[in-house]
This record gives structure tokens, sequence and C-alpha cells, in this order.
């Protein structure tokens, strides 16, 4: 992977300025905090949207993913469903669009995502990933009610060397719509994020798909959590278009859908509940699509594994 000058996060700022220009129609409020950070609520006060929460995740992407809604015509219960798909998945999901820079400070609590987190590089991810950014300006993606208090904003500006006027956060909890769209649209990114935990080379991931239903959005922080996790962990499909040999393609297939994991076969809710709320005490493999396809692109060989469940997912997302 080759650094770039603001390759991510030029992406993501021209996509900030659509999203502001296009405000209204996204039903996304844009305001100044007091350091002079830009803020848009894609969620919390503002009603949003669907495209907002599409709008989120392609900035979460640095620009390097195309998503979009369809109509499944196979899924009678929850046939909208949001597709992901990126020629550089490795930059897209892992060097940008993974929540792993926690912003939490006090009782806030935010994990970060984005491009902004490819000029920190302050997570051990970034040991793995040699790429890395300079920037003008820079975007930070918040799954959360609230926008970020001062202390954070500053803690962001330090980490990125950039003046807190060059930075925007774009915000919306878990139970609002483009909230849930934003998250469901991490379906290709867990799949990369547990490749990576299961030692595949990431240089060797050339391309990738994936989709996933898009759950009604609930004013229940626990429920709408479980659903936007139960979409993916049971309703998600994922392929993979790798370089080496089958037989690490087959490999990777066998380990990665989300039944590979101990703590598979409940809604998501309940596990979290079982463990009393501690997310880091569930097993990190559960993370991943439901049904995963490997294709090792050398040999021209497609290795499928896992499949959905629609019985728990009739059961989760109601």
């Amino acid at each position: 992977m080759k650094d770039g000058s603001a390759y991510l996060n030029d992406n993501a700022q021209r996509i900030v300025q659509d999203i502001i220009r296009d405000a209204e129609r996204l039903r996304v409020s844009v305001s100044k905090g007091p350091l002079g950070e830009c803020l848009i609520d894609a969620g919390a006060k503002a009603q949003g949207s669907v495209e907002a929460g599409l709008r989120m995740a392609e900035a979460a992407m640095g620009g390097l993913g195309v998503i979009a809604t369809n109509l499944d015509q196979g899924s009678d219960s929850w046939p909208l469903h949001v597709e992901v798909r990126s020629s550089q998945p490795v930059l897209a999901c892992l060097a940008s669009q993974y929540a792993g820079w926690n912003l939490s400070n006090g009782d806030y609590f935010a994990m970060g995502s984005g491009p902004v987190r490819a000029l920190a590089r302050v997570e051990p991810l970034f040991s793995t990933l040699s790429y890395r950014e300079t920037a003008n300006a820079s975007v930070i993606i918040l799954e959360t009610a609230k926008p970020p208090p001062e202390a954070v904003v500053e803690k962001v500006a330090k980490a990125t060397s950039l003046a807190p006027e060059k930075l925007t956060f774009i915000y919306a909890p878990t139970q609002s719509i483009a909230g849930a769209v934003q998250i469901v649209s991490r379906v290709l990114e867990v799949a990369l994020h547990k490749a990576n935990d299961l030692k595949f080379p990431l240089d060797n991931i050339v391309d990738g798909i994936a989709t996933a239903p898009i759950p009604a959005p609930h004013p229940d922080f626990l429920t709408a959590m479980g659903r936007t996790n139960d979409a993916i962990i049971y309703g998600g499909v994922a392929q993979l278009f790798v370089r080496g040999t089958a037989k690490d393609a087959q490999a990777l297939a066998e380990k990665l859908p989300s039944s590979a994991s101990r703590d598979h076969g409940r809604p998501f809710a309940d596990i979290f509940k079982h463990f009393k709320g501690d997310f880091y005490a569930i097993d990190p493999l559960l993370f991943s699509p439901a049904q995963v396809l490997v294709t090792a692109i050398e040999t021209g060989d497609t290795f499928r594994t896992g499949g959905r469940d629609l019985g728990m997912l009739e059961k989760s997302l109601g």
C-alpha cells in the first residue's frame, strides 16, 4: 500500500461539501462548534435520512467505496439492503472506515472512524497498515447522539496536527435512520477486519463487495444496536477477491463467516446482556458476515461458507 498525500481525506472532504450543500434535502443540520470545528448532525436532533447514512458511510470509507441501497426481492421481510463495494478495500475499510479510535472523554463515549485515522495513526492496527497520509483538513465519523466535547476536538487536533476549524465531525446515534444505515454499511469492513485478525495477508485482498439488510431504527439503544449487528452477523453476505493459492483462499473462507465464532447463535442484544454490557468480552470473531465467498483470482476457484439465518433475523429485526 503506497502512501498518499491526502487521498482518503481529500475524497472525504468533497463528500462533506456535498452534504453541506444538500443539508436541507438530507435533513441534516450543519453548525460550528466552540473551537471552530464543523459539526454535522445526521440523526441526533436532526431527522436525518437513508441518504444521509449512505453519505456518512462514503465519507467513512474515504470516498473509496461505492454504496447504494437496493430492494432484494428474495427477502420478503427485509427487502431493503445496502450494497458496498470497493476496489481498494484495505484502504477504504481498515485505514478509514473501521471505528477503531477511542474518543471517549468522561461520560462521553464515542469510537471515531473515517480518514482522520490515517492521519493520527494512534491505533495498533496501523502497525500492520503501512499506509499514511498528510492533509490540510479531515473528517471524523462518530456513532453518538451528542457532538464531541472540546476535549475530544482538542485530542483530534493534537493527534493530526490540524487546527480545529479544519476538522469536520459527522455524528448520528445508532437509533437513527442514518446511524443504522452507516453501521450496516460496514458489512464489508468487518470481513476485512476479521481477515486481518486471521493473519491473512492484507496486500492479497484486491477487491470486495458485500450486502446486508437495513433494519428499522428503534428508540431503545440496546435494541437498535442488536438489530444493526444482527443484520450483518445473520444477514450479511460478502465476497472477497484475493491473490494467492486456492488453498489459502479456502482456509480464509472456512474461518471468515460469523458462524465460526463461539458466540454465534443468539441475537446480539442477548449476547451483550450475557456479558453484562462488556463489549470486549464478546468473541471478536463474531463480527463478520453470515455468508462469505472468497475467490482466488489466480486459479478461478471460489469457496463459499456460512449462510444467512432468516430465523434469527426474524427474531432480531422484528
